[in-house]
């Protein structure tokens, strides 16, 4: 066994071992202070046993806003970020609004998003799509800003339109930097969604939360913040499994020689 592969077990075992102390340290606080508000991990887990059924319903709401947000962002910021870096002069006088929109919060806009779209889930669905939008938009513009000269020239020397520029250089140049923008964009995604759901919603797992918070069920609760953050871990790994297999050729170019 090579002493790089004996690293990363032990790295791994370690990855193992510190979430078991917690969850040991944690159990013995919950012995210790003897309160339902405090509960311990074995009284959570019998709150995901008989909560599952209705935890997976709600997630299942929650997951499904989150992708109509982002599949509404992607469909529109990916091609606007690709036009604003190939179209430099409009790119540079949009800048500012672009950083300004980077530094505000999706909560910010709700009052304005419930005065043109209501309470319902169109209105949650903005409020994901613009949350998604900003790394989205962000990553691209500057993917599309930064490609490299050389292959400018080479689309002018192929006498290539700007449309056929963008769909043959912009677009496969940018893909990894637009990938990592969809990573953020997608857990963006899941974390207003959740917010959203909390403040304006009827249905979701943020609505199942804030009504545990509200009738001090916090075992309940708990159990279903253990099930967003598996869904999220899930959802990451497998987004980064895709974008490994469909960018095979740029992991290959970034991996160290042996």
């Amino acid at each position: 066994m090579s002493r790089r592969m004996k690293r990363e077990n032990r790295i791994a075992l370690l990855g193992l071992l510190v979430p078991l102390a917690i969850v040991v340290l944690w159990q013995i606080a919950a012995l210790m202070q003897k309160t339902p508000l405090f509960p311990g991990p074995f009284k959570v887990a019998l709150a995901i046993w008989s909560n599952y059924p209705v935890i997976l319903r709600e997630l299942g709401i929650t997951l499904l806003r989150a992708a109509m947000g982002f599949v509404l962002a992607a469909a529109t910021m990916i091609p606007l970020g690709i036009f604003l870096g190939r179209v430099r002069l409009l790119g540079r006088v949009l800048e500012p609004l672009m950083d300004m929109l980077a530094t505000l919060p999706p909560p910010a806009i709700i009052p304005l998003v419930m005065l043109f779209a209501g309470t319902g889930d169109w209105a949650k669905v903005v409020i994901i799509a613009y949350a998604a939008a900003v790394p989205l938009l962000m990553n691209t513009y500057e993917a599309s800003h930064s490609i490299h000269p050389m292959l400018s020239r080479v689309a002018k020397s192929l006498h290539l339109s700007r449309m056929e520029t963008m769909r043959l250089i912009d677009w496969p140049s940018s893909l990894p930097m637009i990938a990592t923008g969809a990573r953020l964009a997608i857990a963006s995604s899941l974390l207003v969604s959740v917010t959203s759901e909390m403040l304006l919603a009827t249905n979701g797992i943020g609505t199942y939360l804030q009504r545990s918070q509200e009738t001090f069920k916090i075992d309940a609760g708990l159990a279903g913040i253990a099930f967003i953050s598996l869904a999220g871990i899930l959802v990451n790994a497998g987004v980064f499994r895709l974008e490994k297999k469909w960018l095979f050729w740029h992991y290959r170019d970034q991996r160290p020689a042996e």
